[in-house]
């Protein structure tokens, strides 16, 4: 039921009064007035906003109610041991990422004991529902500076404001020292080396705030006197040089320990300077109410999502996100074609991945007659498909379904460049869409159009050489019965596929991250068995390929034991789990075809056709967009321009066609117009 600011007033002053009659009063008022500014629903903001102001006139026509709170207030700001609150910048400073996984989920089960003599615990109890911040975030700065405002701390007693104060320079002292203990962490010094070669912004600011605190202590300043720009500026350089590491992580690498570290600096520095700007202006004599309501705000964000399992994952999972998706990024360059000798370059390596291919369905057929044991037969799946993917990719063929997870991040890095809506951004991200799709067809092409004929023709030799057919003609059947796109499932089948795909890329990309940050190339120059096994020359050689190629061999081999693995998974969990791929399901129409003595009518003939088509669109359409969703989540792309975009694409496809299908003989040069 909606509140009107008559009911608001009539509560609030029944809480004044109730509490008035009480001796341990400052708990329950607090508690009691926080619920009667909260609306019923998170979302309702303006019945939150008119609750307070409600207050604040209450409070501005009563000078006793005004006091009771003021005091309230203060009590608990200088009483209940306010420190710790101050100090928790988003939950556990000193924990890990597992840890503090595991902290939350255990908290959600079972919350934590409340110590009433911490305020932090009196948090709890004042805002006791997850949704809490919602509200209090929505109420504008403004509406909270007016309650502060009412409750004229001009008028308080000067012994409790200073104690809180006093308070307010112990949080940013035990602050300051674990920022400056943080930065000499070995693994932040291994990541930038500079902070031992020069004086390093984390210790100098807290020499900086400890030169403060004495001469607070000795009392040997004025009022006003004291200058903490400084170490404001010292905190800038933190800031920056936190900002540094990330960026210089694309080519050094990161870890979840450094992506958890970085963050907890970032934290802590943040929460130190939100508390040493509230300490300058009052120490000037300045109205510090916007500062204390962002703190405020900040302190009740962090209450509400102290257990929340999902934000400690988004937060640490984005930036680790951001190393891998940019590392594919780097590989996808290579799968998209901008001209025409590239274009038939990778139609040549799509032809060449199709033959081994065809051999790799065949060895599957192989090993499947052979009827072993789940478990043995999804390993043998997986070392046939992993193992003959790598050699693709030694031969340096191309997967047409590898494509989309590489490019999507390369596409991302695109639409972030294209989100601040420039024309030529926008043309940019046009042409690269155009190129992926132009790109796609034509591995897809490559590799369908020899497998089925290599398939054909290994059918074929098979029967030359012993007589028999390959597959019977039941099994033939059966093949064809497993593509069929209404009936037999496979199309969900295919979006399996397409996950494996998507994970593929991930795992990609986080290995070549692997090999940057814990230098395994150089480690591997530095073996001393593998010098004289192989010769100087030779490992370097060795070196410089795993350096290149760790994340793409990885990412091949296990996306074959993804695919491998997926039918005994379904038998081991007794689910309907496999996958449809495109060029394997392929491959097997030309098995079963030439078993079948090309007997089939034209109606099977295009039902076989539709059932490839959607095999192939269901697993480049799951693995692109999971792909492109993480991209767009690690770099915190908010694109909101997507009827410009498919706008632009309807334009460029209506007026240029076969760009989409056909890149042109010559790229325009913006720089050269004549060429």
């Amino acid at each position: 039921m909606k509140k009107n600011a008559s009911q608001n007033s009539n509560g609030m002053e029944q809480v004044f009064e109730q509490c008035a009659q009480q001796q341990d009063y400052a708990q329950q008022l607090i508690t009691d007035l926080i619920a009667e500014i909260r609306p019923a629903k998170p979302d309702q903001t303006e019945l939150a906003i008119k609750a307070i102001q409600a207050l604040c006139y209450l409070l501005t026509t009563d000078p006793q109610k005004a006091q009771l709170l003021r005091e309230t207030v203060l009590q608990l700001l200088s009483e209940s041991k306010p420190i710790t609150l101050f100090l928790i910048s988003r939950h556990s400073v000193f924990t890990g990422f597992f840890s503090e996984m595991r902290r939350r989920l255990s908290h959600k089960l079972l919350p934590d004991a409340i110590n009433r003599d911490y305020l932090i615990d009196l948090f709890s109890l004042f805002f006791t529902k997850t949704s809490d911040e919602q509200w209090v975030t929505a109420v504008p700065d403004e509406v909270w500076a007016q309650l502060i405002q009412a409750m004229r701390f001009d008028l308080a007693d000067k012994t409790l404001t200073d104690t809180c104060q006093q308070n307010l320079f112990s949080a940013s002292q035990v602050l300051s020292y674990r920022i400056a203990a943080l930065g000499l962490e070995p693994e932040l010094l291994r990541n930038y080396p500079e902070l031992e070669q020069h004086s390093s912004p984390f210790v100098i600011q807290q020499s900086e705030l400890a030169q403060v605190f004495k001469e607070q202590a000795d009392l040997t300043y004025q009022a006003g006197e004291i200058d903490i720009k400084h170490i404001l500026v010292m905190l800038d350089q933190c800031k920056a040089i936190i900002a540094k590491i990330r960026r210089n992580s694309a080519q050094t690498g990161t870890s979840i320990n450094l992506t958890q570290l970085l963050q907890r600096m970032l934290q802590q520095v943040s929460r130190l300077e939100e508390l040493l700007n509230i300490l300058h202006h009052f120490q000037h004599g300045q109205s510090a109410d916007i500062e204390i309501v962002r703190l405020f705000k900040a302190l009740v964000y962090s209450e509400c999502h102290k257990n929340d399992l999902h934000e400690h994952w988004r937060e640490n999972m984005e930036l680790m996100a951001v190393r891998v998706t940019e590392n594919a990024s780097r590989t996808g360059e290579h799968y998209i074609t901008e001209n025409r000798s590239e274009y038939y370059a990778l139609m040549r390596s799509a032809m060449g991945a199709g033959v081994i291919i065809a051999i790799m369905a065949m060895l599957k057929l192989i090993f499947a007659k052979q009827h072993l044991a789940p478990l043995t037969e999804a390993i043998v799946f997986s070392l046939n498909y992993g193992l003959g993917f790598i050699l693709i990719h030694i031969l340096h063929f191309t997967v047409a379904t590898k494509q989309p997870a590489m490019t999507a991040a390369a596409i991302a890095a695109t639409i972030d460049n294209a989100s601040d809506t420039k024309s030529k951004e926008m043309d940019n991200l046009v042409a690269m869409i155009a190129n992926t799709m132009r790109s796609q067809l034509v591995a897809i092409l490559g590799n369908v159009v020899i497998v089925i004929p290599m398939a054909i023709f290994l059918a074929w030799a098979i029967l030359q050489y012993s007589g028999q057919h390959f597959v019977t003609p039941d099994k033939a059947h059966q093949l064809l019965a497993i593509i069929d796109p209404v009936y037999s499932g496979s199309l969900i089948y295919a979006a399996v596929a397409g996950v494996c795909l998507f994970l593929s890329g991930l795992i990609a990309g986080y290995h070549d991250n692997l090999a940057v940050y814990n230098k395994i190339p150089q480690r591997l120059r530095a073996v001393k068995w593998l010098q004289k096994l192989l010769g100087i020359p030779r490992l370097e050689r060795v070196a410089n390929y795993i350096e290149n190629n760790l994340g793409a061999l990885a990412g091949n081999f296990y996306f074959g034991c993804l695919l491998g693995g997926m039918s005994g998974l379904g038998i081991l969990l007794g689910l309907p789990i496999d996958i449809r791929h495109i060029t394997f399901s392929s491959a097997f129409v030309g098995f079963a075809s030439f078993s079948l003595d090309f007997m089939l009518s034209w109606q099977a003939a295009a039902y076989a056709a539709l059932g490839l088509a959607l095999i192939g669109f269901i697993n480049l359409a799951v693995s692109f967009g999971l792909a492109l969703y993480v991209a767009m989540k690690s770099r915190k792309v908010r694109f909101n321009q997507w009827r410009s975009l498919i706008m632009s694409l309807a334009t460029r496809l209506n007026q240029h066609p076969g760009e989409f299908i056909l890149p042109p003989k010559k790229i325009k040069n913006p720089e050269n117009p004549v060429e």
